[in-house]
């Protein structure tokens, strides 16, 4: 069997073979080496050969099943190939890759290599992560248009110059661990229920947090140390610096590679960028692609989903 990739270049030629697409892919979702039926959980399995199929000895539809059933792939007719070329990029470019950059490099349609980079961020969404402890960095920030590029007699741009409100940008939540992880999520509002509620669901109570000065922070059941940014931003160990670190990559990533995000897209955006944060250090690019393969089972996206012909939900409730 042929070295796994370690390089991009390692990945194209490796992945160009559809054995090795398929060889890659069963090691991770079936490290002990029982292949198991997506249907019924079977393990009463046999390869067939000349299909590149799995048939299932039980009867019930759907006995024949590929390595994509069950995965961010199922149903995708574009090939594995392309779909993990698409997986190594996303995964180790700093700043994301766009539809159209991986529309250039692989062939498919710009339509459709924007579907498989959301189909891909799902994937590299984390789940059922402890929850942060010790010392915590909690912020915010705004993500939208400038005022200045508004219309000057637009409602819109009247509306963003009131003080008090949010701009007319949508707000993303921020929760950094001291040489840990961070958490980020889109919400409604700055207002205590959404700040509050994001606390709740993602730090351990008894941890100290380290904010700015907005007052809704002093008012959640945390122990709270606070660094007014007009006077200073840093008093010993009271700052938010790390996060500030995390909101300009993100903001660099969108900005200049996505250059326009959607609202309701937002949050695929910024689980994106909390994946290649949290996994920077320790890993090379083989292991955060690695990672990030491991995490294809049981995520599925519908063309309906990501275009809005099915209501979602919001991140924060």
């Amino acid at each position: 069997m042929a070295t796994e990739p370690k390089t991009l270049q390692d990945a194209i030629l490796y992945f160009a073979d559809k054995d090795h697409c398929r060889e890659y892919l069963m090691a991770r979702r079936w490290p002990d080496g029982v292949v198991v039926c997506p249907t019924c959980g079977s393990d009463k399995v046999s390869f067939v050969v000349s299909r590149g199929l799995w048939q299932c000895r039980t009867r019930h539809p759907k006995a024949q099943f590929s390595i994509k059933v069950g995965t961010i792939f199922e149903d995708s007719p574009i090939g594995l190939d392309k779909w993990l070329l698409g997986m190594w990029m996303i995964a180790n470019c700093k700043n994301g890759i766009s539809s159209y950059e991986l529309h250039r490099a692989t062939g498919i349609s710009q339509k459709s290599a924007w579907f498989v980079l959301h189909r891909i961020r799902l994937a590299l969404k984390g789940t059922d992560a402890p929850k942060l402890d010790g010392e915590i960095e909690a912020d915010e920030t705004f993500v939208g248009g400038k005022i200045a590029n508004m219309h000057r007699k637009s409602a819109r741009h009247e509306r963003a110059k009131t003080p008090g409100t949010n701009w007319n940008k949508t707000i993303v939540l921020g929760l950094l661990q001291r040489d840990g992880e961070v958490r980020a999520a889109v919400s409604p509002s700055r207002q205590k229920h959404h700040i509050d509620g994001n606390l709740i669901a993602n730090v351990e109570p008894g941890s100290k947090l380290y904010t700015d000065d907005l007052p809704v922070y002093g008012q959640v059941d945390f122990e709270r140390e606070f660094v007014n940014h007009l006077e200073s931003y840093v008093e010993g160990r009271v700052h938010t610096n790390g996060l500030e670190n995390f909101w300009s990559l993100l903001k660099r990533g969108l900005k200049g590679t996505y250059v326009s995000v959607d609202p309701a897209h937002l949050q695929a955006y910024v689980d994106e960028q909390v994946f290649r944060y949290n996994n920077r250090k320790d890993m090379n690019d083989s292991d955060r692609f690695d990672l990030a393969v491991r995490q294809i089972v049981g995520k599925r996206l519908t063309w309906a989903e990501v275009t809005g012909r099915v209501p979602e939900k919001p991140a924060i409730n």
